[in-house]
C-alpha cells in the first residue's frame, strides 16, 4: 500500500509540470525582432528594433502589396529597458527578442562606454547569446537598420550571413557574440574588439524599396575594419590589413587570400586554407615577452608573372618565404597599432602571461596596459607550406606569343 501511495503521489506531482499553457503567448501577439540598434543621444538611449513583417516574407504571402519586409520601431528613454517597453506606444505587438540576429552598437554610445547597454542584453531572459554584435561606423545604429539589402529581404539576416562568411573566407572581420564580448570586458589581460559596419552610397535612397530593385544598389552595408576598445570605451580603429593581422594573431583565420610579388614583376596569389596559431607568454627576470607561432597551409590560386617555373623546388620555397614575410607584415602592423597608438591589449597577451606565470602576473597586471604592454617584445615565427598548385603547373603566360 505504501508503494502504491508513493507512486500515486509521484504521478500527481509530475502532472504539475505538464500545465504549460498558463503563461502562453500566441505567435500573432508578438513582433519578432531580428535586428537591434542602440545609440546614445545626450543622457538618453535611443533603441531601434527591426521587426519582421510575416506577411511579406512568408512563402505564400504576396509581396506585391508594396510593403517592406521589415519595419523599424524606435524609442528614446533614460534606460534601454524603458525604451524597449516604450515602443508599445507605436507597435501593436510586444517586441520578442529570442530570434535576434544582429545588434548594432552606435559609435556615439561606444565612445562613452557600452557596458550599461550590455547589462540589459545579458540579464533579460528573452535574449539568447548567439547573435552578433557590431559597431556602426560614421553613422548611427538607427540609420544602419534602415538600409534595405538585396538577396535576403530581411536586412538583419543579410548582415548576419555576410559577417559569418566574411570571417570564414576573407579575414578582415570577426564575429563576436555576447558571451565573447562580456568575457573580454571582464577578464584581465584582454580588451574587446568589434567589427565595424558602415553605409556606402546614398543613405536616403538606401531606405527605399527601390534600393533593391536595381542591379547596382544606391546604398549598401559594408563591414569595414575593427573597433578597438579600452575597457568598454571605443578608442580607435584598425584598417583592413591591421584587422587581418589581428585575426592571424588570435587564430581566427579559416581561409583567406594573399599575394606576394614575383622576382621579375607581377604577383602570385595564394589561397590560405588552414592556419593554427599558438600564443605563449614568458617572464624572464621580471620582464614579460610573447612568442607567437603560426602554421599556415596554402594553395597557389593565381599566377600573374611570366618566367616562373612552379615545378622547381626552389621556386616553391621562395614563394613560401615571401608569403611568410607578407603575413608577418600584417601581424606586426596590428601589434604596432595596438601598442603605440592605443595601448590596448586586444590580443590577450596579458592572459597568455597569466597562464604562463600567475605569480608574476599578479604584479604585472597593475600597470599592464600603460607600461608593460606598450614595450612588450613580441616574437613571431611563421611556417607556411604550399600544398597544391591548382589544375595546371607553370602558367600558360610563359608560352603566350609576343
Amino acid at each position: 500500500m505504501k508503494r502504491k501511495a508513493a507512486c500515486l503521489l509521484l504521478i500527481l506531482t509530475m502532472t504539475l509540470l505538464l500545465t504549460g499553457c498558463w503563461n502562453r503567448t500566441e505567435l500573432n501577439e508578438l513582433a519578432i525582432a531580428v535586428g537591434m540598434g542602440i545609440d546614445k543621444l545626450g543622457d538618453q538611449f535611443q533603441v531601434s528594433v527591426q521587426v519582421v513583417d510575416p506577411g511579406q516574407v512568408s512563402s505564400k504571402g504576396g509581396g506585391g502589396s508594396g510593403r517592406a519586409p521589415t519595419t523599424l520601431y524606435t524609442a528614446k528613454a533614460e534606460t534601454i529597458f524603458e525604451a524597449v517597453r516604450k515602443m508599445t506606444k507605436t507597435s501593436p505587438r510586444k517586441i520578442y527578442f529570442s530570434h535576434l540576429r544582429i545588434c548594432v552598437i552606435g559609435e556615439s554610445m561606444a565612445a562613452n562606454g557600452m557596458a550599461k547597454a550590455l547589462d540589459f542584453l545579458s540579464r533579460d531572459h528573452h535574449f539568447r547569446t548567439d547573435f552578433y554584435l557590431v559597431l556602426s561606423k560614421d553613422s548611427s545604429a538607427e540609420d544602419i537598420l534602415k538600409i534595405l539589402t538585396p538577396l535576403d529581404p530581411i536586412p538583419a539576416n543579410d548582415l548576419f550571413s555576410s559577417l559569418d562568411i566574411s570571417e570564414k573566407s576573407w579575414s578582415p572581420s570577426t564575429t563576436v557574440t555576447l558571451d565573447e564580448l562580456l568575457a573580454s570586458l571582464t577578464n584581465q589581460g584582454i580588451e574587446p574588439v568589434l567589427t565595424g559596419l558602415q553605409i556606402v552610397g546614398n543613405k536616403e535612397a538606401g531606405e527605399t524599396k527601390e534600393n533593391v530593385e536595381k542591379i547596382v544598389t544606391s546604398a549598401r552595408l559594408e563591414y569595414s575594419g575593427m573597433a578597438v576598445f579600452k575597457k568598454d570605451k571605443l578608442i580607435g580603429w584598425l584598417n583592413e590589413d591591421e584587422s587581418r593581422g589581428y585575426n592571424y594573431i588570435t587564430g581566427k583565420v579559416r581561409s583567406s587570400v594573399n599575394h606576394v610579388a614575383c622576382p621579375e614583376g607581377g604577383k602570385v596569389i595564394m589561397e590560405i586554407i588552414r592556419t593554427q596559431t599558438t600564443i605563449k607568454g614568458a617572464v624572464n627576470r621580471g620582464e614579460p615577452r610573447i612568442n607567437i607561432k603560426m602554421q599556415v597551409e596554402a594553395n597557389v590560386g593565381e599566377v600573374e608573372c611570366t618566367g616562373l617555373d612552379l615545378t622547381k623546388v626552389g621556386t616553391i620555397y621562395d614563394i613560401e618565404k615571401r608569403g611568410e614575410e607578407k603575413l608577418e607584415e600584417f601581424m606586426r602592423a596590428a601589434v604596432q597599432k595596438a601598442q603605440k597608438s592605443y595601448k590596448s591589449d586586444i590580443f590577450g597577451f596579458g592572459e597568455a602571461i597569466r597562464r604562463a606565470n600567475p605569480k608574476a602576473w599578479s604584479t604585472l597586471k597593475n600597470n599592464w596596459g600603460r607600461e608593460h604592454f606598450v614595450d612588450l617584445p613580441v616574437n613571431i615565427k611563421i611556417n607556411l607550406k604550399l600544398r597544391r598548385l591548382g589544375t595546371i603547373g607553370s602558367s600558360f603566360l610563359n608560352d603566350v606569343k609576343e
